[in-house]
């Protein structure tokens, strides 16, 4: 099989990433990942591609099979996972267009399969009760990369922030979203869980950058902000695509050949019981 070191898991409006390569398919014990899986090189460095939600947007946030393409990646060898995501803004002080390095996250999602270790299928080396730390699930090495990069590009970013992740596919209502905000939670989207949490069971360095594309439901105290929509993520985002993907180009450049993360590779080690 071939290998890759670096795997790239984009979100709405990002179905496709370098221009060489080929699409290949890939098996998993955990059923189909989104799609077949992409495997091209840049500056050296073999880079593996899934669309999250699959080429056209057919597969919702509730019904992606994360625990597929999370073992795709693993399996393939990928150490680190760079995942772009569109997301609503809670918070006055993030725009439309603002790029966003969380560091924290809230899980508002419910019955999705989160986790490799559920007793049911079968681990190498025989059944494992694991309780994995979230303590720390973006890599910290990672985030400042990009963030510097951001920063290097005149990009308005944040750091350091958390998003609230909520089941979907139905967007907030203006009750939810003032509560998102009233919390000082900064960003909101559908499909950071259990993608990070995964990843960190497989030992595999996550980095999300996100892309403020609306403002959810509204936000307290700023009239006539229309509630998000569909149609104004693809466009928001769309906009923006090719700022997130230099920006991404940037950060797989910047990573060291021989990368090693302590904090990730071996987020298993005292986490088996």
């Amino acid at each position: 099989m071939n290998k890759a070191e670096i795997g790239i898991i984009g979100g709405s409006g990002f179905y496709e990433f370098l221009k060489k390569g080929e699409w290949v398919d890939i098996k998993t014990p955990y059923g189909k990942p989104s799609d077949k899986i992409f495997l091209g090189e840049y500056k050296g460095k073999k880079i593996a591609f899934l669309p999250r939600h699959a080429r056209g947007h057919k597969i919702p946030p509730h019904m992606i099979n994360y625990r597929a393409n999370i073992w795709v990646m693993k399996e393939l060898g990928v150490k680190i996972i760079i995942a772009p995501t569109a997301v609503g803004s809670l918070q006055p002080k993030i725009r439309r267009g603002d790029f966003v390095i969380p560091n924290e996250f809230i899980d508002r999602t419910n019955n999705r399969e989160d986790t490799f270790f559920d007793g049911l299928t079968p681990q190498k080396g025989g059944a494992k009760v694991v309780h994995i730390s979230s303590a720390d699930c973006y890599c910290d090495k990672l985030r400042k990369i990009a963030f510097d990069i951001c920063k290097k590009n005149k990009l308005r970013v944040h750091d350091n922030a958390t998003v609230v992740v909520i089941q979907g596919p139905r967007f907030s209502t203006h009750a939810e979203s003032k509560w998102f905000t009233k919390m000082g939670w900064d960003i909101i989207n559908m499909t950071q869980y259990p993608e990070v949490v995964l990843a960190r069971e497989a030992e595999i360095c996550y980095l999300n950058i996100s892309l403020a594309t609306d403002y959810d439901a509204g936000l307290i105290g700023k009239k006539g902000i229309q509630p998000v929509s569909i149609e104004e993520i693809i466009k928001v985002f769309g906009e923006n695509t090719e700022k997130l993907k230099k920006v991404i180009l940037e950060v797989i450049a910047k990573i060291p050949k021989d990368y090693k993360c302590q904090q990730c590779h071996e987020a298993l080690k005292n986490a088996v019981v």
